[in-house]
């Protein structure tokens, strides 16, 4: 997970700095949104473990993450 947490922040690095400023803060946020947008969309490997992962968050974080089992997913 750091290798894709370090190339995440290497590519909104990418996009921030050649901009010399902002006008304000929400321009830099709609930036790096926008940013992770299109980040978001080379996304396609399956997370490695991630069933137990989502096991143990369920566990630490009773109620407030809903899983459904039928399916193997959890719910937002």
């Amino acid at each position: 997970t750091t290798n894709a947490v370090e190339g995440f922040h290497r590519q909104v690095r990418k996009v921030t700095k050649t901009k010399g400023a902002f006008t304000n803060d929400m321009a830099l946020l709609k930036l790096v949104y926008l940013a992770t947008q299109r980040i978001e969309k080379k996304w396609n490997a399956p997370l490695q473990n991630w069933g137990l992962v989502v096991q143990q968050l369920a566990i630490k974080f009773e109620g407030r993450l809903e899983l459904d089992l039928a399916t193997n997913k959890t719910k937002s």
